[in-house]
């Protein structure tokens, strides 16, 4: 192609955003698949070893991007430090959860989790940080009450691991707002502060001889490796995502991870989907589509930032 046929620097820019985001949600999306893999290593081992190989993989980016800069400037201050050990643990607690969900075939339920997510981060900014919910937002919000009380007295089944996930996630994203650090930088210390403590439980399973790590075939040891990548790629594509798009679009791609999860999780796993399960997920789709109709508005009329845009891509599930 001739120079001046090539599209402007801007439009190449948003073009691969594009394709980078849609690469992050989509993994996120399909990443049940990849921790059924590993079905037969307990959870909280995995997330040991998640912890570990993710603070390697984010070693050599950072120092490939030639951020350390960052790094060293957020570790000066106690209270970031105390806001990456607290988001650190949020963030345990969900990909625990998420984990332990999927291989005991209740992907559905996490899918149902990470729809809920957006609405439970206006709650919590209502609540922690006094941003007003306008009618449409309080009305989403309502909305996925409905759903939830809905499938606990219809289904006879509260749905606890989706509302951990959306509450964990949520805090998680409330702690990195207070926090001020930047994506990589953030993630690299909430790891680094928790690997410790994943190594010395790993050592603990070793002297018990019951880490797996070191009896599993070699391409359980490879897969438990790979979880720093699946964890920390996808993070750089939506980094580069929300340089060069608009916040409505990530907002939208945004869907694509809990849409992909719920679509593995019914058609399949062939999980259970219910008649009360259908009323409840389309409770939870209309007030999502309340939620970012509502979100577009206040965009285009220069009033606000849609609240689709608080961030996803931390959660790594």
């Amino acid at each position: 192609m001739h120079p001046s046929a090539q599209p402007p620097a801007p439009q190449r820019e948003e073009r691969s955003a594009l394709i980078a985001g849609f690469a992050a949600f989509a993994t996120w999306g399909l990443i049940p698949v990849y921790w059924k893999l590993l079905k037969t290593i307990p959870a909280i081992e995995i997330i040991a070893h998640r912890f570990i190989w993710t603070t390697l993989f984010l070693i050599i980016l950072l120092t490939w991007q030639r951020r350390w800069a960052e790094v060293r400037q957020a570790a000066c201050s106690r209270r970031t430090l105390l806001y990456c050990v607290a988001s650190g643990l949020a963030i345990s607690i969900n990909w625990l959860v998420f984990i332990w969900a999927v291989n005991i075939d209740r992907v559905v339920e996490t899918s149902l989790g990470y729809f809920m997510t957006p609405l439970v981060n206006v709650l919590l900014g209502a609540v922690f940080l006094r941003e007003r919910l306008t009618r449409w937002q309080l009305v989403s919000v309502l909305l996925a009450l409905v759903g939830v009380l809905n499938l606990t007295l219809g289904y006879g089944k509260f749905p606890w691991i989706a509302i951990v996930l959306c509450l964990s996630f949520g805090v998680y994203g409330l702690l990195r707002k207070k926090s001020g650090t930047r994506p990589i930088p953030g993630l690299f210390l909430e790891t680094t502060l928790l690997t410790p403590i994943a190594l010395l439980y790993l050592l603990s399973l070793k002297r018990g001889s019951g880490l797996i790590f070191g009896q599993a075939d070699w391409s359980f040891v490879l897969l438990l490796i790979s979880t720093g990548v699946v964890t920390g790629l996808p993070l750089v594509w939506f980094g580069h995502a929300a340089r060069h798009l608009r916040m409505t679009t990530i907002g939208f791609l945004q869907y694509l991870a809990p849409s992909g999860s719920f679509l593995l999780g019914v058609f399949l796993y062939h999980e259970p989907f219910t008649r009360n399960h259908l009323v409840t997920f389309g409770l939870i789709w209309t007030a999502l589509a309340i939620f970012t109709t509502e979100a577009v508005h206040r965009w285009h009329s220069g009033r606000d930032r849609p609240a689709t845009a608080v961030p996803f891509a931390d959660s790594a599930a």
